[in-house]
Order: structure tokens, then C-alpha cells, then sequence
């Protein structure tokens, strides 16, 4: 598959970014798992499934609250990332599948979680299979880590907006759409809750989060030198003993199909 066809199917967008997501996209707070563990949708020993787990940054926190952690993703590099930082827990299982059909047995998880992920789905084939793979009393929460609207941020959203072909398509599309949502969950749509999340980057950090993103350009695009000289720049006004600070505030989104 060349760049510009992977670049627009949603499972291959991120396959040649594996190396910079795995080491510079944020994680998410402890307080996700703690807020669902409180209200008893999470415990020790549940069965999550982590729909569009990528390289198992959301599988991890699964793990680290107890729970068996099934991580579904159609993109092998990524799948394989996740499994060889995951692997060696007895709890995690590395499923070759998608959100619309996750190849796991009917009435198997006590929980479906998506960290930001959803926005790539089908809404209505991924409700029905999601529904299917649920046990009865089962809960889905959609979350993702959205950029803080800080000074810092909106400039380096500046700079990603001017030097990416298509980040407006993208970014627009990923973002959490609470209509979207709602309309997901219909009756069943519980609770939502804001966290607060942040890293600390240096320039080669901050060069590698912005990689990450599948809508920037990759070094040897002509369009690569300009990016990481605005992100330069940016950088140098910024930093604080040698560091960058980017603020996220982790949503979530809970409901029940059934």
C-alpha cells in the first residue's frame, strides 16, 4: 500500500508511525479506571475489551487496575508494538480485529472501552457488535485525551493547521463529538467526567508527539523542515529548564447498549 492510500484508510493510517506513538503519545490518568472502579463498572479481574488499542496505551491502564485485557486492533505494526510491551502479562490478549467485528465470543467482556479511538468507526455496526460481545449487565466507555486550549497549545495547533495537508479533515473528525455519542448510547448513555492530563516534553519529544499524529508530514516530505522549524521555535520560547508542558483533559463517555 503507498503513503497516500494508507494515509486515508483509517487502518493503516498510523503503520508508519508506530515507533513515534509507542514513545510520545500521552497515556491516560488513573482516574479513568478509578471513576468506573468506584461506580462498580470496573473491578479486579474484569474482562475488557480495548477496542482500537493501537500500541496498548490504554491496554496498560487496563492491566494496571487488575482487569484481563482483550486489545482488538486491525493494524499489525501496532498490534505487535502492543504486543511485545504487553505480552508478558498473564491478562493480555492481542485480537486481530476491528471495532465492527472483533472476532471475540458472544457475551464475553464486562466492559468495552475505546481511548481515542471511537471517532474512527462505523457508529451503527460497531453499536450492534459491541451490544453482541457485551455480558447483559455489561458498560462501554469512549474517552480520549483532548488538547487544553492553553496558549502553548493553540500555538503548536497553529503550527500543525499550517504545515498538515489534511489536519482540519482529521482533526475536525476525531474529535469527541458529544451528539455523536449520545446518539451511540441513545437511552443507555450513563455519565461523562473530565480529568485533568499532561507530559513534559523535550524538543525531540515534542517533534515525536507531533509525528505521532497520522496527518503530519514524515522527514522527507518537503513540507517535514518547516514543521520542525515552527515547532523550533515554538519550543525555544516555551521551555522551562529544557522542557515543554502539553495539557490534555481526559473525557469520558459511559453507557450501556442494552
Amino acid at each position: 500500500m503507498t503513503d497516500d492510500r494508507a494515509s486515508r484508510d483509517p487502518v493503516e493510517r498510523f503503520g508508519n508511525r508506530v515507533d513515534d506513538y509507542v514513545r510520545y503519545r500521552p497515556g491516560y490518568p488513573t482516574a479513568v479506571t478509578d471513576y468506573l472502579r468506584e461506580r462498580g463498572w470496573l473491578w479486579p479481574g474484569a474482562v475488557v475489551a480495548d477496542v482500537g488499542a493501537g500500541t496498548g496505551i490504554s491496554s496498560a491502564l487496563f492491566l494496571d487496575a487488575g482487569c484481563v485485557v482483550h486489545a482488538v486492533e486491525p493494524n499489525a505494526p501496532m498490534r505487535a508494538a502492543a504486543e511485545s510491551r504487553l505480552g508478558a502479562h498473564r491478562g493480555f490478549q492481542a485480537v486481530d480485529g476491528r471495532a465492527e467485528a472483533t472476532t471475540l465470543a458472544a457475551d464475553s467482556v464486562d466492559l468495552v472501552a475505546a481511548g481515542t479511538a471511537f471517532h474512527w468507526f462505523d457508529a451503527a455496526e460497531t453499536r450492534a457488535e459491541f451490544a453482541r460481545v457485551l455480558r447483559g449487565d455489561g458498560h462501554v466507555v469512549l474517552f480520549w485525551n483532548l488538547r487544553r486550549q492553553d496558549d502553548f497549545m493553540r500555538a503548536y495547533e497553529a503550527i500543525l493547521r499550517t504545515h498538515s495537508r489534511d489536519y482540519a479533515e482529521v482533526e475536525s473528525s476525531r474529535r469527541a463529538d458529544e451528539i455523536a455519542i449520545r446518539a451511540f448510547f441513545g437511552e443507555g448513555f450513563l455519565q461523562s467526567a473530565t480529568f485533568p492530563n499532561a507530559q513534559r516534553l523535550d524538543f525531540d519529544g515534542l517533534l515525536g508527539r507531533a509525528r505521532s499524529s497520522s496527518y503530519v508530514p514524515k522527514p522527507g516530505d518537503a513540507a517535514y523542515a518547516p514543521l520542525r522549524d515552527a515547532l523550533r521555535e515554538l519550543f525555544e520560547r516555551s521551555a522551562v529548564d529544557g522542557n515543554v508542558a502539553m495539557h490534555y483533559d481526559t473525557r469520558l463517555y459511559v453507557g450501556r447498549l442494552r
